[in-house]
């Protein structure tokens, strides 16, 4: 039996009835159209599905749905919508840090925590803040330099 659920979605009110075990990345997905929440290997494992849920970030398909009601979930076009991480996905851009993109969403969610919980990391800290998300393509090395390179341009802004 389907469960009624609400809550805000990138800034909107959404209520909707859901099946009990149906998971947050898959309602985003199917029942919302959010398609920037991947799915990649469905045990919490690679980052691909990582949604913000009230503030922090976390694995869409370990979640479910109903788990959601009454919060407030940001993905990936929200954010990117807001502007919030537009240095950020220029950085990436500008370094070459995404190849086929499908790590790309989730990569820049954990990214963007790390920046507003600590406004300059070290690359040691980046990485081993990004390693729960799994890229197959980049190695990591641009990926790095991306987020480094954001945290001292808003370094430089703040000046």
């Amino acid at each position: 039996m389907n469960q009624p659920i609400r809550l805000t979605v990138n800034g909107e009110l959404v209520t909707a009835a859901v099946a009990p075990r149906q998971h947050l990345a898959d309602f985003l997905r199917e029942t919302l159209g959010l398609t920037g929440t991947h799915i990649g290997c469905e045990h919490g494992v690679c980052g691909a599905c990582s949604v913000r849920l009230d503030g922090a970030v976390v694995r869409g398909c370990l979640v479910y749905a109903v788990q959601a009601d009454g919060a407030r979930v940001d993905t990936i076009e929200g954010v990117s919508d807001s502007g919030e991480i537009a240095d950020l996905q220029a950085a990436f851009a500008t370094r070459n840090a995404l190849q086929c993109g499908y790590c790309t969403p989730g990569m820049l969610l954990a990214a963007q925590e790390l920046l507003l919980v600590n406004a300059a990391p070290d690359r040691e800290t980046i990485r081993d803040r990004l390693s729960g998300n799994y890229c197959r393509c980049t190695g990591y090395h641009a990926i790095v330099d991306a987020v480094e390179a954001t945290a001292r341009a808003r370094a430089e802004a703040k000046r």
